[in-house]
């Protein structure tokens, strides 16, 4: 199998700028609902190049999200692509009791099920926060009901990352048969390297990260999982003062070369649904 004939899954993390880890520092929780939206626009920009592509992908949408742009949700199932959930209020899987994760992923489940009229089977942490240390949730996601989970990156990195992880898909012990779907790394070196999308994408040449794609397809003979947030491709978002150095970095880094490079990666290799790619099905 080669990357002429593999079939990877394109994923998209459903958050709004203001909502991801770089931006804790300054934006309380408390105040998102006062802060510009952009979520919608950017959204609608993504499924356009994804229904010229003939691509269909899989949305991990934060239950916030689809609480407030229900919408959103069901343009998102109606253009044929799977939803999945990225919890409910984007706080990392690490920074909660077993009891407030379980609270925040049933609660995004229902109302994810609720807009979107279809079952959610698949679970993305914020910020790849599952990891050596905080194992049980995956339990809790068997528990609650979905099927997989895509939350750990086998990476070394400062704020993530479980690099003893196995590489491909696999069960975890004691979770319930639940598959965990880690996001694709290039092994080079005795060592993984990141090649599945987010601010590496971004920073990194178009022409080496799709080498590190197509060396997955070609060498391990295995699918990429690739994946990018909405306000990755929106240059024109409400710029945030007082940031550290490091999170204007990551945050902002070549925003307005993304949409081309996720259109250019769209037609550069064969694209599916996690559900369809992993699961064997789209249903």
């Amino acid at each position: 199998m080669s990357a002429a004939t593999i079939t990877n899954a394109m994923t998209i993390d459903v958050e709004d700028y203001f909502q991801v880890y770089a931006m804790e520092e300054k934006v309380r929780r408390e105040d998102w609902d006062r802060m510009p939206s952009r979520v919608e626009r950017n959204v609608e920009v993504i499924l356009g190049i994804l229904e010229e592509r003939r691509v269909r992908a899989t949305f991990f949408v934060l239950g916030w999200v689809a609480e407030r742009f229900p919408a959103l949700v069901r343009r998102i199932v109606a253009g044929g692509h799977e939803l999945a959930s990225h919890g409910y209020a984007h706080r990392r899987a690490l920074e909660q009791t077993r009891a407030e994760f379980t609270d925040d992923v049933s609660r995004a489940k229902a109302i994810l099920e609720d807009r979107g009229g279809v079952a959610v089977r698949g679970y993305r942490a914020p910020s790849f926060s599952i990891g050596a240390g905080n194992l049980w949730a995956l339990e809790v996601l068997a528990e609650t009901g979905h099927r997989y989970s895509s939350s750990v990156y086998p990476v070394r990195h400062d704020l993530y990352g479980m690099p003893e992880a196995p590489r491909f898909p696999f069960h975890p012990p004691s979770a319930g048969g639940l598959l965990e779907i880690p996001v694709t790394t290039v092994r080079l070196f005795n060592r993984n390297f990141p090649a599945g999308g987010g601010g590496y994408f971004r920073l990194l040449p178009y022409g080496l990260a799709r080498w590190c794609m197509r060396r997955v397809n070609d060498a391990d003979h295995r699918p990429c999982i690739f994946y990018f947030h909405p306000w990755e491709i929106d240059p024109g978002q409400p710029r945030q003062a007082g940031l550290s150095l490091k999170s204007r970095f990551r945050h902002y880094v070549n925003l307005s070369t993304m949409e081309r490079r996720i259109r250019a990666l769209a037609a550069d290799f064969r694209w599916g649904r996690m559900d369809e790619v992993f699961l064997g099905d789209g249903r």
